[in-house]
């Protein structure tokens, strides 16, 4: 009886230790991402806004920047910095070129207006109009954005008496928006009560809060 036990209980382990193999032999499950994350080329994680923009190429000063400093964005998305202006911006076609998006959204202004020239706004737009004019050149299929220049606090209006002009500005930019036949995008709608909560502490850059309220507002922009 005891040997007639002892061999049922070797067969029955027998059975499940060939389940076992059986089992994790068989095909591995997907790995779940968070809700909404999705997996680009190379297998890495993307967020929903990284998905949806990963075609264009947002060209800018150091507030654009913010969209990959806050990794919004990624960096290839991203083609901005500190200090950038139209003129400046000019020196980057062969980068943008070489990135090839689909769409180009552009930011430059808040630097511009401060530069030291009789007519700044003036200045600028010329150097935005040759800006255009290169995209245009060598990313004939590319759509082209305009968006308004971010307006600041009355703080930082108060240390920087120049940023009165920004709105100034930004009906400059919308005029050259429908002379070059690009699109256009008014931010303000961004700006209501409460608003100053998405500032840093500079009252002139914005905090991760902002860059999302931003893409959400220009998704419509995305073909």
């Amino acid at each position: 009886m005891k040997k007639m036990i002892m061999i049922l209980l070797l067969g029955s382990l027998t059975l499940s230790l060939a389940a076992c193999g059986n089992e994790s032999a068989g095909p591995q499950q997907p790995t779940s991402t968070a809700q909404g994350q999705t997996t680009d080329s190379k297998g890495l994680t993307e967020t929903p806004y990284q998905s949806i923009y990963k075609d264009s190429v947002f060209v800018g000063d150091s507030i654009t920047e913010g969209l990959s400093f806050h990794d919004v964005l990624k960096e290839g998305n991203v083609l901005a910095g500190a200090g950038k202006t139209a003129e400046f911006a000019l020196e980057d076609i062969n980068e943008l070129t070489e990135r090839n998006p689909k769409q180009v959204f552009i930011q430059l202004g808040s630097d511009d207006i401060l530069w030291p020239t009789d007519n700044p706004k003036e200045y600028s737009i010329q150097n935005y109009v040759k800006l255009i004019g290169l995209i245009k050149e060598k990313l004939p299929q590319t759509q082209i954005t305009l968006l308004t220049v971010t307006p600041v606090t009355a703080e930082a209006v108060k240390q920087e008496p120049r940023y009165n002009n920004i709105s100034d500005y930004n009906q400059g930019l919308k005029e050259l928006a429908e002379k070059e036949n690009i699109g256009f995008v008014d931010l303000s709608p961004l700006f209501t009560s409460g608003s100053d909560a998405l500032y840093d502490s500079d009252g002139i850059h914005f905090k991760p809060e902002y860059y999302t309220k931003l893409l959400d507002l220009l998704k419509d922009q995305v073909k």
